[in-house]
């Protein structure tokens, strides 16, 4: 698992053993996530939820993004963040938190969410995802064999 683009460019990441604890999004997926938002990352505040290695924040971090908070439960999991970002040079733009993202994530996310943001979900390609969550609309899905990229952007407001 590398870094695709940016200033921390082909840096290796580490992972944890098994996918019991973490799942890594596969580099063609990641491609895919980053292409359908290249001209959003530079400058953008970034949230990288149930954070595993931290691939997802550390490439958006990599591209410019301002700032991305991690969140993963698990504490193996949040070491193997920690030790990726300071890796990937990019630790002074990381927040890593150990906790649960909530079942109920979407309406959260909405509501701090700057119009016109965009929320990328990867999830089994069988997940069934709402249409419209408290202002987030679902505009497209991507699927990658077994994978299933949904993309909410929030409404903009008048």
């Amino acid at each position: 698992m590398r870094v695709i683009a940016g200033s921390a460019r082909g840096k290796q990441l580490q992972s944890l053993p098994g996918e019991e604890i973490t799942r890594p999004t596969i580099n063609r997926v990641k491609e895919a996530m980053f292409s359908s938002v290249q001209f959003l990352v530079p400058g953008a505040r970034v949230l990288d939820l149930f954070a595993g290695s931290g691939q997802l924040g550390i490439e958006a971090l990599s591209r410019g993004a301002a700032q991305c908070t991690f969140l993963d439960a698990s504490p193996d999991a949040v070491r193997i963040v920690t030790a990726n970002c300071a890796a990937a040079r990019v630790q002074d733009r990381a927040r890593i938190s150990c906790g649960d993202a909530l079942p109920q994530v979407l309406p959260l996310l909405a509501r701090s969410m700057a119009p016109g943001g965009v929320v990328l979900c990867e999830s089994e390609r069988d997940a069934v995802l709402p249409p419209e969550a408290a202002g987030l609309r679902l505009v497209r899905q991507y699927q990658y064999g077994k994978i299933l990229v949904s993309r909410y952007e929030r409404e903009e407001t008048p």
